[in-house]
Parts: structure tokens; sequence; C-alpha cells
């Protein structure tokens, strides 16, 4: 049996590493032929011990897919997550889903923390580690009460079981004389400092407890959080230095600024007569010192965060409530003094200590390991689709970012961003959105809208056939002449209003501005413009099939794209540019929608060839992995993964779309579908881009996470490609499609 544990591991001074540790050499207390190795999340240069055979570079994404390749490839049997948000790298620790989702073998996870309010990422990303895993383990009731209420999981695969706790060997006052403390009334607190300890509290509350505990001597054992010390250095223990000065506490306060041994943690532990933890909110699902302090049998007095509340239930402790000195100080000083009090805390806190030891937890993980690993539950399957898993569609978005005028290209976040004014090009998009949506998805605001969109490129129409651009919010043009690119996506809008129009006056404008702009057709040099005019020449065609003036025109530029094919392709370069750039699936759809018209099987083969090896490029293991605009792809060199595009997903949809047109095979249908669940979260980060609470859709995959701005490209693209794939689902009267048939072709 391997195992492989991801996480923070020791040297690095963090109660995760800790806990790794002795998860690691507990569990191999009752299974001596277990290998169990650490893949260690590093943020460091760090010398670890044997166990650790892979250091995954906490920042970097490509690391964390090697680590899930050699996890692969080197037969372990399961993975074993310590997981919290701030130890992974990406927008809430999102890296590590990545790792995840490549495993092909079972995974338990550990959940440090979790959330009552948590951010989009936050949420999404626990969401999906909880989807994955085969077992989740939490170390509190209200752990798996938040997980049903807050993050909606099934969660008949959690499991509970404590945080784990060393043996405390040490007699009471032994541990007191190793440390020099004999005859002293020790109170205790240790772990990472920062503002959320509440250290302050108990501080002010020492002006009265001492005067009737004049031995007392209050330990704050740990150093400052790494974090903290990185944004604020010690103010903090500064602060808390301050006001020992203050209120002449001096003989009575002790700060021990280390990163104890386990060793010396159990002195202290042991040492102490009152442990507190005195955090400032509720907020703490775990809390391992607290766990530790009731293995030690301590007399615990706490404010009431979660893991406390639970812990100390029963009278293995004392709550207090958060922020108040004077309450503290009372509690303190009634536990002090009354020795029989304090040892009934004691014992009922160790009670519940024997059951948490290190060696009990051990088994009870050794347990579920013998479990999951012949079951294999929870590996993620890329299983059938049916259009009823599609989300809503919805207009409520669109709508958002329209007003009058058009649509305005830019969003903060869901709020339209006024400040970048409008463009033709997501205009032409929304108009081809209205028109399209007519069939499945029409209500009452649809002819509006199909007005509004269609009335921008008119007025951004010139008197020689070509259009503007760009427009502020104050409605004055930014450009003479918009880029061909924006110019082909018009045309194709043009030509499907062309088709799709049932309204005479909409056509007779459509007609006028498609026209208009027909002699500028064979002028234009970008390939994707190219494409886009071919397109909507195409839609043209499909109701004047007869205009042969149109066919030889397509045939003209389609051969212009046949040219830069020959020009740039060779046997392991199968394209027609030197790089893989945007909107790449443009081009091949272009040549399949033009073989119908032009009945030439080479422009069809091209399509195809050039098809298939996008998908080389671009498809892993079933999904979507697009090339990225930080840096596009070249022969021999490695492609850029970030940032990614809604707006070359929609392409692939549409490109499978008119391949399973013309062929019939359904792998290209699976393909269509698989494309389209890039928006849902088959991506390389693993989350959804979707927004259901706005109905819009986020920018892009970056290096960090999710863009959550939800532009006007983005949402189209997402609704253009929804209206695609629920078409096909209906006009092939299918529900589902199986991932049997994702298949080579």
């Amino acid at each position: 049996m391997k195992i492989a544990y991801i996480s923070t591991y020791l040297p690095k001074e963090c109660g995760i590493a800790t806990f790794t540790s002795d998860l690691l050499h507990s569990v191999a207390l009752h299974n001596q032929e277990l290998v169990q190795h650490v893949f260690a999340v590093s943020d460091g240069d760090y010398t670890y011990p044997n166990e650790v055979v892979f250091r995954i570079d906490q920042q970097q994404q490509l690391s964390y897919l090697e680590a899930a390749s050699y996890i692969n490839e080197n037969g372990y049997d399961c993975v074993i997550l310590e997981h919290e948000y701030g130890i992974f790298g990406g927008n809430s620790g999102m890296y590590i889903l990545s790792l995840i989702n490549a495993l092909h073998i079972p995974l338990l996870v550990n959940l440090h923390t979790i959330l009552e309010q948590p951010n989009v990422d936050e949420k999404a990303i626990l969401i999906e580690i909880v989807k994955r895993a085969s077992i989740v383990i939490v170390m509190s009731n209200y752990a798996i009460t938040l997980l049903k209420t807050v993050y909606r999981v099934n969660t008949t695969k959690v499991r509970l079981i404590h945080h784990g706790v060393p043996e405390f060997y040490l007699d009471h006052e032994e541990a007191k004389a190793r440390k020099g403390l004999s005859g002293k009334q020790v109170l205790l607190t240790f772990g990472f400092l920062g503002r959320n300890k509440g250290i302050e509290t108990v501080i002010e509350s020492l002006v009265e407890v001492v005067k009737h505990e004049p031995d007392l001597i209050y330990l704050v054992v740990g150093k400052t959080h790494p974090n903290v010390l990185a944004h604020s250095g010690e103010e903090y223990r500064e602060y808390l230095q301050g006001l020992v000065e203050r209120y002449r506490l001096g003989p009575h306060v002790q700060f021990v600024n280390s990163f104890v041994s386990q060793s010396d943690l159990v002195e202290y532990l042991c040492a102490c007569d009152v442990y507190v933890t005195p955090y400032i909110n509720e907020a703490q699902i775990t809390s391992g010192t607290l766990s530790y302090a009731i293995g030690a049998g301590a007399a615990v007095v706490s404010t009431p965060y979660w893991h406390a509340k639970e812990l100390l239930s029963e009278g293995r402790g004392v709550l207090v409530e958060f922020k108040n000195p004077g309450k503290m100080a009372a509690t303190l000083t009634e536990v002090f003094s009354n020795t029989e009090y304090r040892a009934i805390l004691r014992d009922n806190a160790r009670a519940l200590g024997k059951e948490m030891t290190w060696k009990n937890i051990g088994l009870r993980y050794t347990r579920l390991l013998e479990k999951v690993i012949p079951t294999q539950d929870g590996l993620k399957e890329n299983g059938a689709f049916t259009k009823d898993e599609m989300p809503k569609f919805s207009w409520k978005h669109i709508d958002r970012l329209t007003n009058q005028v058009g649509i305005l290209q830019h969003a903060t976040y869901s709020l339209p961003n006024y400040k970048e004014g409008y463009c033709l090009d997501d205009n032409a998009r929304a108009l081809l959105v209205t028109l399209l949506a007519q069939r499945d998805f029409s209500d009452k605001k649809l002819d509006r809208r199909i007005s509004t969109y269609l009335s921008y490129i008119y007025y951004h129409q010139r008197a020689d056939g070509l259009f503007h651009n760009f427009m502020s919010f104050q409605h004055h043009f930014l450009d003479e002449v918009g880029s061909e690119d924006s110019f082909g996506r018009t045309i194709l809008a043009l030509g499907v209003l062309l088709r799709e129009t049932n309204l005479t006056s909409y056509y007779q404008l459509g007609h006028e501005l498609f026209f208009r702009s027909v002699p500028h057709f064979r002028a234009l040099r970008s390939n994707r413009a190219i494409a886009y005019t071919v397109l909507g020449i195409a839609e043209y065609l499909h109701h004047q099939s007869n205009d042969e003036v149109m066919i030889e025109l397509m045939r003209e530029l389609i051969g212009k794209l046949l040219h830069e094919y020959e020009a740039s392709s060779d046997e392991n370069w199968n394209w027609f540019e030197a790089v893989l750039a945007y909107d790449n699936a443009i081009l091949p759809y272009a040549l399949l929608a033009s073989y119908p018209f032009l009945n030439d099987e080479g422009v069809k083969q091209v399509g195809l060839l050039t098809l298939n090896f996008l998908e080389s490029m671009t498809v892993q293991n079933g999904a979507l992995s697009l090339v990225g605009n930080q840096e596009w792809a070249k022969q021999g060199k490695h492609a850029s993964k970030f940032g990614q595009q809604p707006l070359d997903v929609t392409a692939m949809v549409f490109m499978y779309r008119e391949a399973f047109r013309l062929t019939g095979k359904k792998a290209y249908f699976a393909r269509m579908v698989a494309s389209f669940r890039w928006f849902l979260g088959e991506n390389d980060l693993k989350l959804g881009l979707y927004d259901e609470e706005t109905k819009g859709c986020c920018d892009g995959l970056e290096s960090y996470g999710i863009n959550r701005n939800q532009g006007a490209e983005s949402t189209l693209c997402f609704y253009l490609a929804y209206i695609v794939v629920y078409r096909t689902f209906i006009d092939n009267d299918q529900d589902l499609i199986s991932p049997a048939t994702n298949l080579p072709i």
C-alpha cells in the first residue's frame, strides 16, 4: 500500500506541516508495510526529510500538474490532501484543483478550514474538492453543518475525526520543575501570534486576576504568524508588550518567541494550570492548540468560537464572551481559586483527550485507508451529460449591460463599466445571440433587443461600407475605421439576420448594410476576418443559394485561407499560421461551413485536418485546455495556459457542431458538449466561469485564477455556445450525450 500526502511539511514552521508529520507517523504505527511519501507544497528553500519525494512550487501551477503526473505514474494507491486555502497557490489556493482532478486514484481530504462566509472562489474550490474526494474528514460537528448549509454538498462521504494530540506523560509538578515554574500558577496560550488571537483580552484581565493570584505567570508561547510577519512585522507582539508595560504586569507575563518542538510543547502543556484561547470571533472551525490542551487534560478557559463550543461542552472547559476582559478576569479568578472545580475540568478534558491521541487517530485513518483504496470511490468520471444539466437560459446579464444605445463592452465584476464605452464586436455578437435565441428563448423584450443592436450597427457603418468599432459612453467614435475582425464578425451577424428575421424592415436594413460592405470583402487580409466573412456569406446563401456571385466570392476568400495554410503548414504543423493565437477554431469552421456551397472535397479535408490538429493542441483527457493569450503557441514551444478566453471556447463549439453536421459522427457531438462544459468547470482550473447568481460569464482563466469581471464578450460567447449546444440536442432528438462517443475518429 502506497500513500501520497499533499501538504506543507516540516521543517516549515506551520501547524499543518506538523499535523501531517504526526499523522504520517501515527498511521505507520498500525501498518508497517505502508509506503508513505510527502509531496511538500513549498514557499522557500527547506531541507526536507527523506519521506518528502516531491517539492511542489507553491506559486507555479505547472508544478502541481507535474506532481499529479508523478503520483499517477509511480504506483500510489491513495492521496491524502491536507487542505487550507492559504497553503496553495492561485486565488484562494485554486491551483490544488488542477492536481486533484488529474489524479487517477482515490483522494482522502482533511478540511482544516471551512468558512461560513466564503468568497466566490473559496466556495467553488471547496465544493470541487468535496466532489472529487472519496472521503472527507472534518474535525468538528459544526464543520459538517457548514458543509450542508453553506456549501450544499453531499455529506455522506464526510467523517468526523478529531485533531490528533501527542501523549502527555509528564507529571504536572515535574513539568513545572523542568520549566523553572515550580511554585507558580501557570496560565498558558500557545500558537502563532496574530490579531485574531485576542491575547490583549487576557493581558487586560490580569490586572484583576493577579490581585488574587500573585504567583500567576502567563506564558505566551509562539512566534508571530509568518503571513503577519511579512505584512506587519512584530507590530502585534510589540503592542502586547506595550500593554504589559502599561499595566505593570512584567513579572506576570512572559513571551516565548519561538516555534517550539513537540517535546517542549508537551512540557509546557503539562506544566500549565489553566489554558486560555481568547480568539476574538467565532469563525474558527478547527483549533489544533485547543485540541492539544484537551489532550493534556488542561483546565481550559476560552471564548466561544465554533471548535471551542464543541470541544468544551459537557464540562470540559469554560466559555467567556468575546473581547470582555472583565468577564475573562472573573472566570480566570474562579478557576484558579477553586481547585476542586479546576480538577473536574481537567478530568473531563483528559477523558476526551485519551481518545484523541495520535495513536488512536492513526488507527482510525488506517481503517479508512483500508476501505477507500480497494473501492476507489470518488474518482471523477467524465460522465454522460444531458441538456437538463445546462443552467437555465437567462437574459438578465445581457440586459444589465444593454442600454438604449447598445451593449457596453466591459463590466467591473457584474456591473457595467461605462468608462470603456461600446464596441462593434460586442453589438454584433449581441445581435447574433438574439437572432439565434428566437426559436427557443424568445421573450417580450426580444424584438427590442434586435432593434437596439441592429440600430447600433447601422449607426457605426460609414458611407463607404466600412465600420467604426469603438465608441465612448458619450457617443464619440474612437477610431476612423474599425479592425478587420470586427468587420468580419459584423458580416456574420448580418448574414444570420438575413437568414433568420421574419420582419421585412429588419431584412431590408440588414440587406442594405451587408451589400454596402461587400466591395471590401476581397481586400481583407486578416485570416479571422476572412473566416467570419465566409461564415456570413454562408448564412446569406442558406436562403439565397443561387447567388453565383456570392458563391464565387466565397470561393475566392476560401482560397486565401488555403494559401495561408499551404504557406505555414508542414508535416508537424497543420495550421494556417506560424502560431496558434486567438479564436482559432473559427478558421476550420469557415472551411467546413463553405463545403456545402463549394462542394470541394479538398476544402473539407483541410477543414477536418486542421480541426484535428487544433484538437491535438487544445484537448486533454476529453476537456479543453486552450492556448492562453499570455503567449501564443508555436511549433516545438510550450504554450501558455493563461489567460484562456470564452471567445475560443465558443469557436470550438461552433466548429464541432459543423463537423457533426457534415459527417454525422457523434464523437464531434460529444466534443462540442465537452467544449461547452469548459464554462461549467471542465477546464484547467476546474472552476466554472458561468455565474449562477448574475447569469453572466467571467472573462477568463488567468494565472491567478478566474477573472471575475463579466463583460459583454464573455457573456455573449457563453450564450452563443449555449444556444448551439441546446439546439443541437433538440434537432437530433437527443437528451443525453455519452462519453463513450468521445473516441478517436
